[in-house]
């Protein structure tokens, strides 16, 4: 067999590293996702109206392509290193951006997004030792939970200025998805942090 039938044909379109196809849909996605986040900040650095609107309208397509990108790679068998690698990666760094910038504009308390950019930071942390450990904890069912209360909650407060008819209730409704989230994001925390130390000690469990 010659190199050139040994080298394994890849989608038209798309580059291979050490044989894995990596700019592939999914991935080109998920990168998609994290240049809109600067967009999104920049967008939202001034509170207006109108720029709140447009922000909160590249908020939820940039978390829409957060369940498309994971959608599309499955259907096709195109699940990658890197795409395991920049997803969550993208999604922290969109939570944290609405985040930062709700407590900018005090629609939201500093300790809670303290803890929860913390316990994001922890989680990856741990996820970095269970790899190096050789082994992978599957993500906690309860995180999907946490994820639709951060993106709810930060859309209702990013949108909060643009209608002052409901400007309460989206004040409330937002705060209130963010406790959700928060409660979620703390027990699945919690509970990826045992699976992992079970794996690592379990002379201890």
């Amino acid at each position: 067999m010659n190199q050139s039938e040994a080298v394994k044909r890849k989608p038209e379109g798309s580059s291979v590293i050490m044989g894995e196809t990596y700019l592939n849909l999914p991935n080109s996605i998920t990168l998609l996702r994290i240049l809109l986040i600067p967009v999104f900040v920049w967008l939202f650095s001034e509170s207006s109206p109108d720029r709140a609107l447009i922000a909160g309208l590249v908020f939820a397509g940039a978390a829409f392509t957060d369940f498309l990108d994971g959608y599309l790679a499955r259907r096709s068998g195109q699940i990658t290193n890197l795409g395991k690698l920049l997803d969550p990666v993208a999604d922290k760094l969109l939570v944290a951006s609405g985040l930062i910038l709700l407590v900018q504009f005090q629609r939201v308390a500093v300790w809670l997004a303290i803890v929860m950019i913390a316990r994001e930071m922890i989680v990856t942390g741990a996820r970095a030792v269970a790899a190096k450990e050789g082994f992978v904890v599957p993500a906690d069912s309860l995180g999907k939970f946490k994820v639709v209360g951060q993106i709810g909650g930060i859309l209702c407060l990013i949108l909060q200025g643009v209608w002052v008819q409901i400007e309460d209730l989206l004040s409330h409704v937002g705060t209130g998805l963010l406790y959700v989230a928060l409660f979620f994001s703390l027990l699945s925390g919690w509970r990826y942090l045992i699976q992992i130390f079970k794996k690592i000690s379990p002379q201890y469990w």
